[in-house]
Parts: C-alpha cells; structure tokens; sequence
C-alpha cells in the first residue's frame, strides 16, 4: 500500500514539473513576461532615474513618495522584480529552446519518405500524369529534374513503387532557434551590464551603499566596490588640474564608491560657444596614468567621442563649476548703514556672513555666461506673473503699478517677442540661518537694461522648486548700487526723513500763497504730509513700502481714494528726492541737479525700496571679482555584456532574416508502374507559408516534370 501511495505520489510531482516546465516555456508566459518589461521600460523612461531622494519627495509628495519607493520605480533596471523578470524570460526561452530545437533539428534531417499514395492524393498542391518508361528510369529523371530547381532528393523504394522525397529551405527553423537563442544572449547581455553584479556584492560580499559625508580616500572599503568589478557605470567630477582615481554610482540610498584601476588627471577643460553665448562645444584634455604598469595615457575626450582604456569608457557628460573663487561686497540691507565690507567665498564651499548677522553663505554656484531675454524684461504686463501681495487695484494708476513689479517671477526672460543676450557673470548662494533655514539667491554681477534703465538684479527664492523673483535695484551715474544704498539707509534715519520732508515742503512751497492762508501754514501741512509718507513707507513695524501706503489709504473714503492716491504719490516721490539729496550732503556730496535720468532713478529706487523688504536678507551680495575654476564630470562605464549584446543582435537579424525569407517547401514524387508498360506518377507539393510565389513555383515545377509525359 504505502509502495503504491509513493508511486501516485512521484507520478503527480512529475506531473506538477511537466505542468510547470510547460507552462514556463509555453509562449502566452514569455508574451506576459515581455508585456512586464515593456511596462516597465515606459516607468524607467517617462520617470526620471536615480535622481536624489529629494527630488522625488518635492515632486510626488510623502505619500506617493513612500509608495513608489517600496515599488522601486526610481531605480527601475536595478529593482530585485525587473532582475527576476528578466531572469523568467531567460529560463523561459531556454526551456523553449530546450524542448523544441531538437525536434527542429530533427524535422531539418527528416527526408519524410514514410508517406503513402492516398496521402498524396489529399494534399491540395498535387498533380498526376502518365509517362513512357520504367519506375526506376523515370525517379532518376525527376530527381535530377527537381534537383536543378535546387531541391535536396533521394529515392526510395517502395513496394513496387519508387518515391522521390526533395526539400529546400529547410534552414527555415534555424531562424526559429536563432531568434529565440537571441532574445537569451541579449537578456544575459542586459544582466551582465545591470546591476546584478553590484547587487551580489552587496548580498553576499558585505558591500553597502556609503550614505554619510567625508573624503573619499577615508570611506571604508565596505563601501567600495573593487578594481575587479566586471561592470559598472559611475561619475566622476574633476576640476582642472585636480585627479580623480575613483567613480561614484548613485544608488537610491546612496552611492557606491568604484576604485579605477588608474587616475584621470584633467589638463584642461574647454569650452566653444556660439555667438549668443550658448555652449556649442565642450571637451576634456586628460591624462591616464595606469596604477599596475605606470602608462602614461593623454587624449581628448569630447561629447560622443569617448576615450577607451583597460575596458573602461570614458565619456564626456557635463561640465560644473570646479571651486570658482569669488570676491563680493557686502552692503546691508536693514538698519541705517550703508557701507559694505569685503567677503570672500568658494564654489561648493561655505563661509560666515560676519557682519551681516548669525548666517552661513553657502556658495552654490557662478556662471560666467547668462544668455536672457531682455526684449521686455520687466514690463508687468509681458511676463504675467503674479504679485505676492494682494493689493487694492482701485487705487492710483502709479501705485499700483507699483505693486504689480513686485520681485517679478522672472529676471529678463518674456514669453514673446524674445532679444536674448549675455547679461555677464552671476553668483548663486544660500543663506542659512542658526535654526538652519535657508533661502536661495541669484546676484547678477553686471547692470542689466531694462525698460530704458539699468539695473542690477537680485534674485530669491524660498524654494527649489520656485522660480526666481528678482529685486531690481537701479544703477547710479557710476554704474553701481552705492547711490541705492545711501538712500536705503537714509529711509531708515528718522532724522534724515524729518530733514527731507522739511526740504520737500521749503521747496514745493516756496512763493506760494492759497486763499489767503499763510505759507507756513501750508508748509508745515505739507511737511507733516511727507513725513508721514516717509515713515509708512520706512515701516510702521509689519508692512512698508507701497504696500503700507495702500492700507493708509484704505481708511480714506472711496470715492477720495484714487485723488488721494495720486497726491500722497507725488509727495512721496518728491520727498524721495529731498531724502536723497540730504543723505548726499551728510556724506559731504555735491546736491546733484534736477534732470529726467536722476528723476527715472528715483522712480524705480523706490520701487527697489518697496520690494526690499520681502527680499529677505540681511545683506545685498555684490560680485565684484573672481577667478573661474572649471570642472568636467566623465562617465566611466565599464560594460562586458555590450558584446555579448551585440553578438544576440547579430544572431536576431539572422533569425529573422530566416523565418522571413528562407522558405521550406517538400516534393513528393510516387511512381509506380500503369500495367501498360508506362509509368503512373503522382507529385504532391507543400510550405508552411503559401504565398503567390509558392503557387508559381509549383506551376512552373509541375510543368517541367510533366514534359517527360
């Protein structure tokens, strides 16, 4: 009893096994499998790959973000399910192969001499004639007949019959085998340039990702992966004149640090542009100094003309700042002072703000070049964007207006009408404070024109993700902020606004008289009137600038608003004027005269003045100098499974170029003797695949034999 059980028991895990192998092997499970890939090929294309963590968070949000890392759709091609799906559809093609090449290879020798006459007679290609001769005479001669249409025969004989067997084409199914022996090779291929191989160091070699911060000579060895490494691709990021004997592979918690088997050190990094600025061209001189044998290797690496030694690929991807030094004035931007002080900083590097407060400047950045649309840079009305306030648009036109330049969303660029140009250096930085919050600036170096005045542009963001608005502080005589800065601060002295509102009021009063009132009495009216728009606009604590002149002017009626509006504008203006010129003779200046240009800076100072306030920082950051220090970024890969790939590309085209345009066809020719002293013969004709052409052929052939008849 129990030998029984054990027998059922064998029979059905046999049967379980074959069931598995079939269904594996079957084509509807490979059809499935590719359907997977295909999907997630479209996931690795459409989302962004191995991106920093928080580039996903910022884009999809925490609970999204959570949900496609546990899928592992930011590193697609290297998740365990892509690897274990690639793996199926390897196991699965080869059982295919496996179970049904020999049977191909078999029906290639097979000549099919087993058939019978009445067998050939349902075939629907046939055809039957009589011919003088013997049998045997008349086999010869349809061989040889059939032979020169360049047709495989034998003969064979048959009870008193002889049949002649042909075929051609019958490497059809090696396209079969070929195509599917591909589809192995490039998924082997594809596995050996993955990450598998790194994946198994990590399993089973102890290797893990580095997530930490230091130099990279002092990250442990568990953290990097060896010279031997069959495959990888990594950055490496190179300032002129620096070496780099290492790559960095991102990874999604981290990186990987790749040892090369030698240095790359970077001579010289150029750079070609085109007339408006645009990079047109970008390549490394470097040179190779090989670790095991001491060569010395020099080349030029230049985008799609990579550089190839010991295996290794070196391609040109990018370029960064490789460390620019920088110089910078530091003016403030609250209180009552206005004279900067010098402050030094590198790219990539960070530096105390000393005067300027408890802030650390994060150096991010410096460009050299910025190509911007200065065609209608600042006009409200071209770039649309929205003011970060909210304010009462039934007030006077000019004020209004006003409001509506706040830190426009963009610094030169406009949706129409475009007039790109270089608008010369910037510098790019964060200032963090002692809680470690930061916002993010954009300093032009250089004076920009727009709508008819120049100005210097000082860009903040809160956020990455935001674009840039841009305080617009106006240029002086010099061409510098100094002027913009001397007026700062006399907006924030009581005294000097008191002094400028008196000297506003002497002077828009001077030999006037009004329905007999005094003159002092209407000046000191108009005095207390500047004063009061001065110190609004200074600040009453929360709000300054436009903005605390529009809540002023919201507890007048109305109807009285738009008048109102327009005069306290005019008195501000003009008072703005008087302040400039008081704080120009406190610092022992001449009073400058009158003129449209000097009244066109005191317009858009007080603008810039409006705007300071939601700008954010304690100090405006000029830059005044620097030295330019360049770095390439290579990709270094080393891809074994290239070939492999390239070989499954070869044996593909093979493979279809033979199932599409190797055609198999058989002929069987039964001759047996009539009884009459001839010769019967039946001839049957087939392909896998009838086409117009098949049916000519077997026209054509049926006519050539049947001229022996």
């Amino acid at each position: 009893m129990s030998i029984s059980t054990a027998g059922i028991t064998l029979k059905t895990k046999r049967r379980w096994l074959a069931d598995a192998v079939e269904l594996i092997s079957s084509m509807r499970f490979a059809i499935s499998l590719l359907c997977l890939i295909a999907i997630a090929s479209v996931i690795g294309t459409v989302l962004k790959q191995n991106e920093p963590m928080t580039n996903y968070v910022n884009q999809f949000g925490p609970f999204w973000f959570d949900i496609f890392g546990k899928l592992g759709l930011y590193g697609v091609y290297s998740t365990w399910w892509f690897l274990l799906i690639m793996a199926f559809l390897v196991m699965s093609t080869s059982l295919c192969i496996w179970r049904n090449a020999p049977k191909m290879h078999k029906d290639m020798r097979s000549w099919k001499a087993n058939v019978r006459e009445q067998s050939l007679r349902n075939f629907h290609h046939r055809a039957e004639w009589t011919a003088p001769g013997a049998p045997a005479a008349l086999a010869q001669d349809m061989a040889a007949r059939v032979g020169h249409k360049g047709y495989r025969t034998r003969l064979v004989e048959k009870d008193q019959a002889v049949l002649v067997t042909a075929k051609k084409g019958a490497a059809n199914k090696w396209g079969y085998i070929l195509a599917h022996s591909a589809i192995v090779v490039i998924c082997i291929g594809g596995l050996l340039d993955s990450d598998l191989p790194i994946r198994m160091q990590q399993w089973f070699g102890g290797k893990m990702p580095f997530s930490g911060s230091g130099l990279i000579a002092d990250i442990p060895a568990r953290y990097r992966l060896p010279i031997s490494n069959p495959t990888f691709r990594g950055n490496t990021l190179i300032p002129e004149g620096s070496a780099s004997a290492t790559a960095i592979i991102p990874q999604q918690n981290g990186v990987m640090i790749q040892d090369l088997p030698f240095t790359i050190q970077l001579k010289r990094f150029v750079i070609d542009y085109y007339s408006t600025g645009m990079p047109k061209l970008f390549a490394s001189d470097v040179v190779l100094r090989d670790h095991k044998t001491g060569a010395i290797v020099t080349g030029t690496i230049k985008v799609n003309k990579p550089m190839f030694y010991d295996g290794i690929a070196l391609y040109q991807s990018s370029f960064e700042d490789g460390g620019s030094l920088l110089k910078l004035a530091a003016y403030p931007m609250r209180g009552a002072g206005k004279d900067s002080y010098p402050l030094s900083g590198k790219v990539n590097d960070s530096t105390p703000l000393g005067k300027g407060g408890d802030y650390t400047v994060e150096w991010s950045g410096f460009r050299l070049f910025n190509i911007e649309d200065v065609s209608r840079a600042g006009n409200a009305n071209g770039a649309g964007p929205q003011d970060v306030r909210s304010v009462n648009k039934s007030l006077n036109h000019q004020l209004a207006e006003s409001l509506d330049k706040h830190l426009l969303g963009s610094g030169a660029k406009n949706a129409d009408g475009k007039n790109l140009k270089n608008v010369g250096p910037s510098v790019q930085y964060k200032l963090r404070d002692k809680t470690g919050q930061a916002r993010e600036y954009l300093n032009y170096m250089l004076p920009v024109q727009m709508d008819g005045a120049s100005v210097f542009l000082a860009g903040m963001r809160d956020t990455p993700e935001d674009q840039f608005r841009y305080l617009r502080i106006p240029a002086d005589d010099n061409g510098t902020v100094d002027e913009w800065m001397r007026l700062r601060a006399a907006l924030a002295d009581p005294q000097l606004r008191a002094e400028a509102a008196h000297r506003y009021a002497a002077r828009a009063m001077r030999d006037t008289r009004n329905g007999g009132q005094s003159l002092a009495t209407l000046r000191e009216q108009l005095e207390q009137s500047a004063r009061k728009g001065l110190d609004l606009f200074a600040g009453n604590g929360k709000e300054a600038g436009y903005l605390a002149i529009s809540r002023f002017l919201e507890n007048i009626p109305a109807a009285e608003q738009e008048r109102a509006a327009d005069i306290f504008i005019k008195i501000l203006n003009g008072s703005l004027w008087d302040l400039w010129q008081a704080a120009r003779e406190k610092d022992g200046l001449q009073a400058l005269a009158p003129s449209d240009q000097h009244a066109r800076f005191v317009q858009i100072a007080g603008n810039a003045l409006s705007d300071a306030g939601f700008y954010g920082a304690p100090v405006y950051l000029q830059l005044r100098d620097f030295q330019e220090i360049k770095a390439s970024v290579l990709q270094l890969t080393r891809s074994p499974g290239k070939k492999v790939v390239y070989f499954g590309c070869l044996l593909l085209v093979l493979g279809v170029f033979s199932m599409l345009y190797i055609r198999e066809r058989r002929v069987w020719i039964w001759i047996r003797p009539d009884g009459a002293g001839n010769s019967h013969a039946l001839m049957a004709m087939s392909s896998q695949r009838k086409t117009l052409d098949f049916e000519k052929e077997f026209e054509t052939l049926k006519a050539k034999l049947m001229q022996s008849a």
